[in-house]
């Protein structure tokens, strides 16, 4: 890591925010219970929604369910961003030489893309069946962003 990029991270966690975190033992469980929240947000919706696409809930219409699904995990998946940026900075140089944070963000890149290649296929959306390559796109997304949650429980661990 350069020195240059490890001076950014130190200043990054002078910033008023990190230090009030640090501080406050209140403030810092009040973010970290509202990134869970939005986790559970994006994840619940998600879930839901890529078991639908993989067969399960077939009372329920795809179309129907679907734009409020991606409205809950459109909501979760930012504020879990803000509220994960905002615990970044509280030990920024720490989260990155973890390689659990890593694999998070990895993973976290890897789920937001799949999503964009489902959403860019619409079809899904409107037909009766659901294509092979949705339910694909389906089961990499379920796998995916449960292996985010865990990368993200074993950030403590390391």
């Amino acid at each position: 890591m350069s020195s240059g990029f490890v001076e950014l991270l130190q200043g990054l966690s002078e910033w008023p925010v990190a230090v009030l975190l640090r501080r406050y033992q209140i403030a810092y469980l009040i973010a970290n219970a509202v990134h869970i929240i939005s986790v559970g947000l994006l994840i619940g919706a998600i879930v839901t929604l890529d078991l639908r696409i993989l067969g399960l809930f077939k009372q329920y219409p795809v179309n129907m369910l679907a734009p409020p699904l991606i409205c809950v995990a459109a909501t979760g998946i930012a504020l879990a961003m803000m509220t994960g940026f905002i615990l970044f900075t509280v030990r920024p140089v720490a989260y990155v030489n973890n390689p659990a944070f890593l694999a998070k963000l990895a993973l976290i890149a890897l789920g937001l893309g799949n999503a964009l290649l489902l959403s860019r296929s619409r079809s899904w959306r409107f037909e009766k069946q659901v294509s092979g390559g949705a339910r694909i796109a389906a089961l990499i997304s379920l796998t995916v962003w449960i292996c985010a949650v865990i990368a993200g429980r074993w950030i403590g661990f390391i």
